[in-house]
């Protein structure tokens, strides 16, 4: 924590010396600036290479990104992104995340239960169809209901055209509009993965610091008819690895950022986004450090969500650092008072966009509490309590044409859902009925006794005592029984006398209210004043600011290289023998105890072996798991975290000590061999076993060639 209390020192020089660096930028594919890399690093990549890399690129479903890196399937990505399949294949007594997953034969590569990929084969522009759906004389809520309509509907006659999954991307707040066009993939099975403790070695305490020593690394195949998908387009692997001040590429899918918002949604995440999530994220962790304690298999099924819990409260205390940095917001302000007297003075007789978003944000404030303990299921934290609710809003939207549907149950996302709503990952009634407790307490505590959605569901009764109703007697942990209620659609769940499924009917009418009340009066504004301060910024030099991020593929590049902190260099990489002196000097104790497996193989390392590294590319979360190539495309590396200066490109780039942080290649591929045996896997990614295929010309490959998203993720 201390490290937090840094951050705030150091933002406002950060954004003072940025003057758009030049490695600034998570940029579109179809606009990427390859001038600006030619003239600061002398390569300019080529279509044929952009294209391979995206087609070589892939979107991972639970929140993260990986690539392709055989021609027979093998996908590349983070262990904290495939942390969830990992724990969801451990049941039998099996725990993979404490023993690592290793297979011998094709045969033994395990089925994750609702693992979805997709791969970006085709970006096609339709602004003028999105925007051609509003009139003029429409209201802001007409307009944005005009324009999701028109969404939908772009969707789902390119998925019935296409058979491809169709997602029409919101760029730049509406003044862009991108239909993304997904293959995908839903047989994924797990290859390879290293222990927790070797995956995130210093657990929370190094979490966003360097140096690091981590291999954050897991493989899996994919799919089709049963057999390893035949891929034509994949990463080849580097043998030599990177070297101070190379260049690097990082192609991923960034989440979320905030570089481009008004000052009133900027307060609004301070003052009230930001600090309800702190709490809600420490309330959480110490119920399910509680519940872990409590005996080993509890620790067991809670891992994965205390470390997603974890992970995301380090994060936005470092976003919410930066709000609260009086300089940095000076300077926003300065800046946007430019803009606007700039827009005033070209648009006299217009409305204010920045006072009509101002108003919105002052809509949302008031209704934060429905809207996130009720629409948002806060008040709700059960996967359970999630199907529940998504079989009584799916089987309701189906008796609706496409286009009135809310946008998640839209035609082109069914498919998507269904895959989540049948999967067959197990569900731990111990756990859901703690966090259902818990999350009742705290809903009760934020919208009072009284509230009508309280009423409705604790009925009465204490949190503790209807949460222990509620799952005790739901049987919607049988998929079976999902199965016939999805398909006997709103007569069957109307019907249904399940707890869940009841709490749910008898919530939704207020659930919708609040729904209807944000889209209309927070999104559709957002979208259309938003749209025209980017058409305002952007009037004269083009859109030459990529977006914020919207967890869509985008391409950031940069150098390998380390930084200065307190008049100390810190080098760009660290080594495998780093990681047993690290080790040493924290006690060999948890979380710096290396798995047996490292200690065994000692000997036979190579410890100069680079295994983490540092370079100025422009990340945020999502883009976990991206792979990092250099300029002949080959895979030097894997995105795995940011250090602690980082945090502030959530709102401003700056690389004066902000790095991406990476697992290298070579650290990479000494694991596999000599502490993991899995010899035929790095073989693989070496290509020794692969199909023979044409080689790069120049640097080149002959052919041309990543939500309902848990409020934790």
């Amino acid at each position: 924590m201390k490290r937090f209390l840094l951050l705030a020192g150091l933002l406002f020089s950060l954004l003072a010396s940025s003057q758009s660096s030049a490695d600034e930028g998570m940029w579109l594919y179809n606009a990427f600036p390859k001038q600006k890399v030619q003239a600061k690093y002398g390569f300019a990549p080529t279509q044929q290479w952009l294209d391979h890399v995206r087609l070589s690129s892939v979107r991972f479903n639970n929140g993260g990104s990986g690539s392709f890196v055989s021609p027979e399937g093998l996908t590349f990505t983070n262990h904290h992104v495939g942390a969830e399949c990992i724990q969801q294949l451990s049941t039998g007594g099996r725990d993979y995340m404490k023993t690592g997953f290793s297979v011998k034969t094709r045969a033994e590569e395990a089925k994750c239960p609702n693992l979805e990929l997709n791969q970006l084969v085709e970006i096609e522009d339709v602004t003028a169809k999105v925007q051609a759906a509003v009139r003029p004389d429409m209201s802001a809520a007409d307009a944005g209901q005009a324009q999701r309509a028109a969404m939908s509907t772009i969707e789902q006659d390119c998925a019935k055209s296409t058979g491809l999954r169709c997602d029409v991307v919101t760029l730049y707040s509406g003044q862009v509009y991108n239909l993304y066009k997904y293959k995908k993939y839903t047989d994924v099975r797990l290859v390879f993965a290293p222990e927790f403790e070797a995956a995130f070695f210093g657990g929370d305490p190094d979490n966003f610091t360097y140096p690091r020593y981590d291999l954050d690394i897991t493989f899996f195949r994919v799919y089709e008819n049963d057999k390893p998908a035949h891929l034509d387009h994949y990463l080849h692997w580097s043998r030599t690895g990177v070297s101070e001040n190379d260049l690097i590429f990082v192609s991923g899918h960034p989440g979320s950022t905030g570089r481009l918002r008004t000052m009133a949604q900027l307060e609004y995440l301070r003052d009230v986004e930001y600090p309800s999530r702190l709490e809600t994220y420490k309330r959480r962790i110490n119920l399910l450090k509680n519940f872990s304690s409590q005996s080993e298999e509890n620790a067991r099924i809670a891992k994965e969500d205390l470390f997603s819990y974890e992970n995301s409260q380090k994060a936005i205390t470092g976003y919410l650092s930066g709000l609260q940095d009086k300089e940095i917001m000076a300077r926003k302000q300065a800046e946007e008072d430019k803009l606007r007297a700039d827009y005033k003075t070209k648009n006299s007789a217009a409305p204010d966009p920045w006072q009509e978003i101002a108003n919105a944000m002052k809509v949302q404030r008031d209704m934060f509490l429905p809207l996130t303990y009720v629409e948002r299921l806060r008040g709700f934290n059960s996967d359970l309590a999630r199907i529940a609710r998504n079989l009584v809003r799916v089987t309701e939207e189906k008796t609706k044409p496409n286009e009135k549907r809310l946008r998640e149950y839209r035609d082109s996302n069914l498919p998507s859902l269904e895959q989540d709503l049948f999967s067959t990952a197990p569900i731990y009634k111990s756990l859901e009925t703690v966090t259902l407790a818990d999350s009742l307490a705290q809903m009760q505590d934020a919208l009072g006794r009284d509230n009508p959605v309280v009423q409705k569901v604790l009925g009465g009764k204490t949190a503790d005592d209807a949460a222990k109703d509620l799952i005790g007697n739901t049987k919607l942990d049988n998929v079976a029984l999902r199965k016939q209620l999805y398909q006997g659609g709103a007569a069957a769940v109307q019907a249904s006398n399940d707890p869940l499924i009841v709490a749910m009917r008898a919530i939704d009418p207020d659930a919708r209210t609040v729904r209807k009340q944000f889209d209309d009066q927070v999104d559709s504004v957002e979208r259309r004043e938003g749209a025209a301060i980017a058409k305002a910024r952007f009037a004269e030099s083009g859109f030459t600011q990529p977006p914020d991020a919207t967890f869509t593929l985008r391409l950031s590049y940069g150098a390998v290289k380390g930084y200065t902190e307190n008049g100390k260099h810190i080098s760009y990489f660290t080594t495998v023998r780093g990681t047993f002196e690290h080790a040493t000097e924290h006690g060999n104790k948890d979380p710096y105890e290396l798995p047996e497996s490292w200690m065994k193989m000692k000997s036979k390392l190579n410890l100069s072996t680079p295994l983490n590294y540092l370079s100025t590319a422009d990340i945020i979360g999502g883009n976990s798991g991206s792979p990092t190539v250099n300029k002949a495309g080959e895979v030097v590396g894997i995105i795995f975290d940011g250090n602690i200066q980082s945090l502030v490109w959530n709102f401003v780039y700056d690389d004066r000590m902000g790095r991406a942080i990476h697992v290298g290649s070579r650290g990479i591929q000494e694991a596999l061999r000599n502490i993991y045996g899995a010899h035929a896997l790095a073989q693989e990614l070496l290509g020794t076993k692969a199909s023979t295929v044409t080689k790069m010309k120049d640097g080149k490959k002959a052919q041309s060639m990543k939500v309902a998203t848990p409020e934790k993720k």
